[in-house]
């Protein structure tokens, strides 16, 4: 066997591979049409992983899951935008984590659009600019983040996906000798928490650390000053074309931040493995029992509780709080159907959706 005679053999599963994926978009562009006609989403991650799951259990061979996932992921995703192209928001900049999110269940081909603010994320969702948004909502380290949850309680957007991404940090540079980089520039949080690496690599160097109010910000910079370094996402050193000298730079491979997918109109089906998230605006808050008795009805009916986030109220002098809420189910299954009916307009339901496991 010849070294020649393999590549002959990619080179025909890959002429195989082509006519199956075009088959595969023959079918979806019927399928599109089908949805366009009765008005159907489009983006359906209950589906997506039926699909994952089903390819896992067939898998056989050297295809790991996580490889099986980031390739029809992809295929997901140029499907989708075959059947109907869709706007996607994220909190920016370019080359941000939260671009990295999107493009995880968007893939790389989607329509997207950078925006500063995580209130800007919401309002381009809210009045139909973008399909769908995508904003952090908690990190595993730092804590949650307080405008994404205030903003899920003022604005009438529903949650359609959720997806947790490890922060991996990369070290692009233009030049391959430390000893010559003057700068490293980066967000004064990500040099924190790859501290351990640049204590290693850089002690007794001249290199300045500079902190600037983004790791994209800092990958831009590293691209425009070749004896300059950022600490940066994968992404961003891809989208302004520094190398990678180093990945995975961390001082720890625990750090996990889990971001929304936001949509106006949206309901997902079952898919066996949900979440639900719901605001929980209860009466007389201030009285002794009310929260742990809303609660007892969860545990009655063997609903598994994730998250319990109280808020502010911000109505007159006193202190008053609402809650946000996210346990194991779906709206439609019978016991989570029945605390929903029985709260009525003290709760709000914010979407029930695949639950993701990293």
């Amino acid at each position: 066997m010849t070294l020649e005679s393999l590549r002959t053999q990619i080179d025909s599963i890959d002429d195989q591979l082509l006519h199956l994926l075009n088959q595969r978009m023959e079918v979806v562009r019927q399928v599109g049409e089908l949805k366009k006609s009765n008005k159907s989403v489009i983006y359906r991650p209950e589906r997506e992983k039926q699909i994952l799951d089903r390819l896992h259990e067939l898998n056989k061979g050297l295809m790991t899951p996580a490889a099986i996932d980031a390739i029809y992921l992809e295929i997901f995703a140029v499907s989708r935008n075959l059947e109907m192209p869709e706007r996607v928001a994220y909190l920016g900049p370019e080359g941000s984590f939260t671009h990295q999110a999107a493009e995880s269940r968007f893939g790389a081909m989607s329509d997207y659009i950078a925006l500063p603010t995580i209130r800007s994320v919401f309002e381009s969702v809210e009045t139909g600019r973008s399909r769908f948004g995508v904003v952090p909502i908690e990190n595993n380290q730092e804590g949650v983040v307080n405008e994404t949850i205030d903003l899920l309680f003022e604005k009438d957007l529903l949650i359609a996906a959720e997806a947790q991404i490890p922060i991996h940090f990369t070290f692009a540079t233009q030049t391959d000798v430390l000893s010559e980089i003057t700068h490293i520039y980066s967000k004064d949080i990500a040099f924190g928490q790859c501290s351990k690496f640049l204590r290693d690599y850089f002690e007794g160097l001249p290199a300045e650390l500079i902190p600037v109010e983004s790791t994209s910000k800092a990958a831009k910079m590293a691209a425009q000053q070749p004896r300059s370094a950022a600490i940066c996402s994968n992404i961003a050193s891809k989208l302004f074309g520094v190398p990678v000298l180093f990945d995975n730079i961390e001082d720890t491979d625990l750090n996990r931040t889990r971001f929304l997918v936001l949509a106006k109109d949206f309901e997902n089906q079952r898919s066996g493995h949900d979440k639900t998230t719901i605001v929980a605006r209860l009466p007389n808050t201030n009285k002794p029992g009310v929260l742990a008795q809303f609660l007892q009805e969860f545990d009655a009916r063997s609903i598994n509780l994730t998250k319990i986030e109280s808020r502010p109220l911000r109505e007159g002098a006193t202190f008053k709080y609402w809650f946000l809420i996210e346990f194991e189910g779906h709206a439609s299954d019978p016991g989570v159907h029945e605390i929903l009916e029985h709260h009525g307009a003290d709760v709000k339901w914010l979407g029930s959706y695949v639950r993701s496991l990293g």
